[in-house]
């Protein structure tokens, strides 16, 4: 067998304590990657005693906290790769200060300045520790595009990701589009539990926080024939949010507390309909994972979901309409489902394949070197 390729895994720092797709799509990719004769090392990018000398490259997570990756790039001198996750806050922040004075004043900035002082605002009350002294001076833009530019290969989930990225920082950089995914293993499904649906189930199954929308979701459901189930956590910056979704909900809305994978199947099975009716999606897991246990999704019209789910395998609505939430879920309850799709999508969609494009893109740049 060929010496196996050791690659290091640096992401947030609160990867595993504020759990999101990418604690999913890192945990799934290295998982799959093994079985791939690759050796991966997960670590935060707060660990400050990372022998960097034993791995052939570093694979980044999320450009968006670039002051999460500068100091390693500059302490390891290691060829790097970096799954963007390029997520654009603008729609979201640009209808929140509508109603939200602070935002309304943030509002005011550009939107690198945002992620600037929210990434400040970690460092002073979450602190979420800034090791990389140069993102101070350099401000966020400048920092992105250090990164972009001293990447080996830059992995997007999605073509559209990648344009929007160039588009937004002007920086022309090779890059294979690695898709995310949902493990079929887990998630499945058959045309018996897709003929015992229950049509008046409908899941959000999410993070709870502003961009992804649950507030507007529990209005166009509040008081329906449907039964509404949020499932996750809120995020730690988002408690008001939390409580405001909670104030509102009326008796057909249930709150659960993040549950793991496994325990999603019954739900999703059980399930005629799930919806993501966010700001802005790269994909949304929880919409793949849906789908492949036969629900209807309903997904946003904002980010990159067009490029996953094309018309005929989704129905999308506008976040800001309330009216445009509830036709979508209505819809959706009354299609019937398609196994055929559900397994056409399954065999574009895991993490198999996923992991065999990353490694494609790791053996491109250890041939270059």
């Amino acid at each position: 067998m060929n010496k196996p390729i050791r690659i290091l895994f640096i992401s947030r720092a609160t990867l595993f304590s504020v759990k999101g797709g990418d604690t999913i799509q890192i945990l799934k990719t290295a998982e799959e990657l093994s079985k791939l004769n690759v050796l991966v090392d997960i670590k935060l990018c707060n660990d400050n005693a990372i022998d960097y000398s034993i791995y052939d490259l570093i694979h980044f997570f999320n450009i968006i906290r670039p002051a999460d990756i500068i100091t390693h790039i500059k302490n390891s001198k290691k060829p790097f790769v970096i799954s963007t996750i390029y997520v654009d806050y603008s729609a979201f922040e640009s209808y929140s200060a509508k109603t939200n004075w602070k935002k309304k004043i943030l509002n005011l900035f550009s939107s690198n300045t945002r992620e600037y002082l929210k990434a400040l605002a970690r460092w002073i009350f979450n602190k979420e520790k800034i090791n990389s002294v140069e993102y101070f001076w350099w401000g966020h833009r400048k920092s992105i595009v250090f990164v972009l530019r001293n990447a080996s290969l830059l992995l997007p989930n999605s073509e559209s990701e990648y344009q929007r990225l160039f588009k937004n920082y002007g920086v022309n950089k090779e890059y294979i589009v690695v898709n995310n995914a949902a493990d079929i293993h887990t998630f499945n499904c058959t045309s018996e539990i897709i003929a015992n649906k229950n049509k008046y189930l409908v899941l959000c199954v999410a993070r709870i926080e502003g961009r992804k929308n649950q507030y507007n979701l529990i209005k166009a459901l509040n008081n329906s024939a449907f039964n509404l189930y949020i499932i996750g956590n809120p995020a730690p910056n988002h408690i008001h949010y939390y409580n405001e979704c909670k104030s509102i909900a009326a008796s057909n809305i249930q709150f659960i507390n993040e549950i793991s994978q496994s325990e999603l199947i019954d739900y999703y099975r059980n399930a005629k309909v799930h919806v993501l009716p966010s700001w802005f999606e790269t994909t949304g897991l929880s919409s793949l994972e849906a789908l492949y246990c036969g629900c209807n999704i309903v997904v946003s019209e904002y980010g990159d979901t067009h490029e996953y789910f094309d018309k005929t395998k989704a129905l999308y609505c506008d976040p800001q309409s309330i009216e445009s939430i509830r036709v979508a879920i209505n819809r959706a309850s009354e299609m019937d489902g398609d196994i055929e799709l559900i397994n056409e999508i399954m065999l574009k969609y895991n993490w198999e394949k996923t992991a065999l494009s990353t490694v494609t893109a790791y053996n491109r740049i250890l041939h270059k070197e």
